[in-house]
């Protein structure tokens, strides 16, 4: 009776471990992450074909995990650079004031039919709000970039601000009688009496254009207004600019005047 007992146990043991060797997954199953199989060990044909930028599905390769590489958002960030900061006029974000638009004038010939007033050009403030048309704030610009600052350099921290002698002014020619328009009385025209610098230092073309060493900066930066500007005047040209620059935009035939 025990021997036969002892047959039947064996026989439900072997039953039950069968049974436990069908169910249990398979190793091909494995949870382990499949490895991408290298095509260049497997045939040269399918190496030219990544090469020429075949799908994988082509290839009979699976979809890779590596995560997409996000779209390049620099084009965006330059695009926003170039819009105007707020506070520039003139579509130039280093022009800096208020746009004001058609100005009228109380004689023939005056105004201005889209002025901007402005208080800043490159980095340098003006005394005091200065009311011209759009080319005549770039011609400004153009001058402090490539004249001014060269010629003043790092003397006194470099330049801080320009003293504004006149701007918009609706009057004849150096107000006499009789006299044309002047440039100013057309926004095209800003007058330039002395140079700030960072330290505090003045350089005044009444004072110092005779001087030797404040002399050769005043005279380099007028120098360099003949081409951003139609018209240059200083000391040298008569006895109305001895105090001040004279700079406006009108052009003429024969060229840009300067003296």
């Amino acid at each position: 009776m025990r021997w036969t007992l002892g047959i039947l146990g064996l026989a439900l043991a072997a039953q039950i471990a069968s049974a436990s060797v069908t169910h249990a997954r398979p190793v091909s199953e494995s949870l382990r992450p499949v490895a991408r199989p290298d095509v260049r060990a497997e045939s040269p044909d399918k190496t030219q074909a990544v090469n020429a930028g075949a799908p994988p599905a082509a290839l009979g390769l699976t979809r890779s995990l590596r995560p997409v590489a996000r779209p390049a958002i620099i084009p965006v960030a330059n695009a926003a650079k170039r819009q105007p900061k707020r506070g520039s006029v003139c579509r130039d974000r280093s022009i800096r004031g208020e746009e004001i638009g058609p100005v009228a004038g109380k004689l023939t010939g005056c105004g201005v039919s889209d002025a901007v007033r402005v208080k800043e050009v490159a980095g340098v403030t003006l005394s005091q709000p200065s009311v011209m048309d759009c080319d005549t704030a770039k011609a400004l610009k153009t001058w402090i970039d490539k004249g001014l600052k060269p010629a003043v350099k790092r003397r006194g921290g470099g330049v801080a601000k320009l003293k504004v002698a006149a701007h918009y002014s609706c009057r004849t020619r150096n107000s006499r009688k009789g006299a044309k328009i002047s440039e100013h009385g057309k926004g095209k025209a800003i007058d330039i009496s002395a140079i700030i610098l960072q330290n505090g230092e003045v350089l005044s073309v009444l004072n110092d254009w005779n001087k030797r060493r404040e002399g050769k900066i005043l005279k380099k930066a007028h120098r360099a207004a003949c081409g951003p500007f139609g018209t240059v005047l200083g000391p040298d040209s008569d006895r109305y600019h001895r105090d001040h620059f004279h700079f406006d935009t009108a052009r003429y035939r024969s060229g840009t005047y300067c003296r």
